[in-house]
């Protein structure tokens, strides 16, 4: 695939990876030297998320990520509109298992 100009670094994507995953959950936990975010996919009906793919940052990156996302999610306000937050809802089944 073409590489990507990006603040001066050459960046290949591969066309695999470039399909994405889907994702509508990320469990984010951490140690002192890493952030550890799990993306998944949770979908009804199904009694468990599945994990698509998992990313490991020092703790130096996932600040530089929250940045980045903090001034994206603006940029997006700015130009589309404000992202409405609505409370996620737990099946019974989902709850049942918390417990």
């Amino acid at each position: 695939m073409n590489d990507l100009k990006q603040h001066g670094i050459d960046v290949e994507l591969d066309p695999e990876v470039a399909k994405g995953h889907y994702s509508n959950l990320a469990i984010i936990s951490h140690s002192t030297s890493e952030f550890i975010i799990d993306f998944a996919s949770l979908l009804p009906g199904m009694p468990k998320a599945a994990v698509n793919s998992r990313i490991i940052l020092t703790p130096e990156h996932a600040k530089r990520l929250l940045l980045s996302l903090q001034d994206n999610v603006a940029r997006y306000e700015t130009n589309i509109g404000r992202i409405e937050l609505q409370q996620p809802q737990v099946t019974e089944n989902f709850s049942s298992k918390l417990n």
